[in-house]
């Protein structure tokens, strides 16, 4: 019986998977694998990748390319009488890896950040303070309320007013691509 890749995978495969395919090489060739080897875990993990059913369920392409390179790797490893140490050292790599943010992405959430700062700066002066002590500073409503002297109601009011206009900054500024938008939406899915 012969398995047929479905396109639809294939290029989903393409498109957000492969464009990470040098940080995994990268992460191997620290660990010392040999460059031959490399070439067969990828293909490996490509073919694994390819003969999903659907991929609708993978939310971070980037951690699924590590861990299906992980997890050929460790197959390998368990086949082999002698454990080489270069694949050892490799599986230390590819954990950690896929954890830390590319610096592309370390760049695009600064501005990012810079971004929502020059909103909150924008709001006004009662709701930024109360977002500032209650985000920034952790304080709970009660104490916020107690030390700007109104009720907790309007804490509460104009803490959820401040995050609305900071959203509405950001959405005018990026859309629906905003990173906010996208992380709400996920937690929601």
């Amino acid at each position: 019986m012969s398995l047929r890749a479905d396109p639809v995978v294939v290029a989903w495969v393409s498109r957000y998977v492969l464009p990470y395919e040098s940080k995994v090489r990268a992460s191997l060739a620290r660990a010392r694998v040999p460059q031959p080897d490399i070439d067969d875990l990828l293909q490996e993990a490509y073919c694994r990748l390819c003969g999903l059913r659907a991929v609708d369920h993978i939310e971070n392409p980037e951690s699924y390319l590590f861990r299906t390179v992980a997890n050929v790797l460790n197959a390998q490893i368990r086949r082999q009488r002698i454990v080489r140490i270069d694949f050892v050292s490799a599986m230390d790599l590819l954990v950690y890896a896929d954890e830390r943010p590319s610096p592309e992405e370390e760049t695009s959430y600064r501005r990012y950040l810079a971004q929502v700062r020059e909103a909150m700066a924008a709001l006004p002066e009662r709701c930024r303070r109360i977002l500032e002590m209650r985000k920034i500073e952790g304080l709970s409503q009660r104490e916020i309320a107690r030390r700007i002297d109104v009720s907790e109601s309007i804490v509460e009011n104009d803490g959820a007013k401040g995050l609305r206009l900071i959203a509405k900054a950001l959405r005018e500024r990026h859309g629906e691509d905003a990173p906010e938008i996208r992380w709400r939406k996920q937690a929601r899915d």
